[in-house]
């Protein structure tokens, strides 16, 4: 991209430069769940079945789209950080003071983030396009990624809308809406999609696919659920953002859903003052966590994410799939749940 990008001049160099650096670190979730889900297929057909660049390219563009839905999701929550370093929005207002450019740099980091979403977003079509060229199951794959970008879109919307509409929406039915959001924004997109795009390059049949959907759809569940933990409670050391950020942000979570459900009138009142605010204390974000806490919501959501976690490992017996392949999507389970960053 930098050396077809020469002729635009060198501040395009460097917002070429910004959107390489959204790419560094991360837990490739995404792309190891794409290369599991052609392996628990293409090895089932053929244990010498060989990688190749389509199924590499296929699993990067995944990666990137990534990077574009992070660098658009921080801009939506004023996020600061990102993997322990400056948000892409944040680095861009950085750049600008640096250079010592005229004007605001705060709206310059937002309106260049918006566009370094947007070109993130290009390279990965360019990149799954390359891969798909000439590929028997190009129309299966490009139809799912297309379906898995209006769904994470969609989501992202709804969570957005969602701290503004349970004002208004009947207290019985904030879990439910929660847990739309996880499924369209997280378990969806971070899991299922990822298995399904890898195993249709790899020709699955129809069985397969379900097996792998219903393995993949609960673990990103409970995935969302793990996020959602550690975006209350979370060790900034380890997740690379400040404890409590979700508090900040005012996330309308199945974990907040759940509290809101065992606390009297005044105390749940207290708590819908103080989420979204984003100047909280330390201390006010340990009352919130104490809260939380003490009305057992967060007991249940650990047992709903052993609960989601079963079901999907449930799917995985007695399927047609590779069975290394599902020793690894096992392990890649234990760690989409079982984590701390």
């Amino acid at each position: 991209m930098r050396a077809e990008s020469a002729e635009y001049g060198e501040d395009a160099a460097a917002f070429l430069d910004a959107a390489a650096d959204t790419l560094s670190g991360g837990k490739r979730l995404r792309a190891r769940f794409c290369h599991a889900g052609w392996r628990a297929v293409a090895r089932f057909r053929d244990r010498h079945a060989l990688e190749d660049d389509r199924l590499w390219d296929t699993c990067a563009a995944l990666e990137i789209f990534q990077s574009a839905a992070l660098v658009h999701d921080d801009l939506i929550d004023n996020s600061d950080t990102r993997r322990g370093r400056p948000a892409a929005h944040r680095a861009l207002e950085s750049s600008h003071r640096a250079a010592g450019w005229w004007g605001d740099a705060a709206a310059f980091g937002r309106a260049g983030a918006v566009l370094l979403g947007d070109l993130l977003v290009a390279w990965s079509d360019d990149l799954l396009e390359s891969a798909l060229d000439g590929h028997a199951e190009a129309g299966t794959v490009r139809a799912e990624y297309a379906r898995m970008r209006r769904d994470v879109t969609t989501g992202q919307f709804l969570d957005i809308a969602e701290e503004s509409a349970w004002s208004v929406s009947d207290d019985r039915a904030h879990a439910e809406r929660a847990l739309r959001v996880a499924s369209l924004k997280s378990a969806r997109y971070s899991i299922e999609q990822p298995l399904i795009l890898g195993a249709s390059l790899a020709g699955a049949d129809a069985e397969q696919m379900r097996a792998l959907r219903r393995f993949g759809h609960p673990l990103g569940l409970a995935f969302q659920l793990r996020d959602d933990v550690l975006g209350v409670f979370g060790d900034a050391a380890v997740t690379g953002k400040p404890a409590g950020d979700d508090l900040r942000e005012g996330k309308r979570t199945v974990l907040i859903a759940l509290t809101r459900e065992s606390l009297d009138v005044p105390a749940r009142r207290v708590l819908d003052e103080m989420l979204g605010d984003p100047e909280l204390s330390a201390s006010q974000v340990s009352f919130l966590q104490e809260t939380i806490a003490g009305t057992g919501a967060l007991d249940r959501v650990e047992t709903m994410i052993a609960e989601y976690a079963r079901e999907a490992d449930r799917a995985l017996s007695g399927a047609h799939l590779d069975d290394a392949a599902v020793g690894e999507l096992r392990d890649l389970a234990r760690a989409a749940t079982v984590r701390s960053s």
